[in-house]
């Protein structure tokens, strides 16, 4: 939980330090790993958190495309 909320704080001041990911969705979102977690977030501000995910779930299923 601790580096979850770490990840958040560093996304927070450092929003452009995700990545996006084309080949899962084509959503304007980023995504920042943490361990075996994928946050997903929007980095417009205020920045917003869209899901924390498992590493190894369908993420394309998840977040879609719409």
């Amino acid at each position: 939980m601790d580096e979850l909320f770490e990840a958040f704080e560093h996304l927070a001041e450092w929003p452009g330090s995700g990545h996006t990911r084309r080949d899962l969705t084509q959503r304007d979102v980023r995504f920042w790993p943490v361990r075996s977690y994928l946050v997903v977030y929007r980095e417009k501000a205020p920045l917003q958190i869209v899901a924390i995910l498992h590493g190894a779930r369908d993420i394309p299923s998840i977040i879609g495309n719409d």
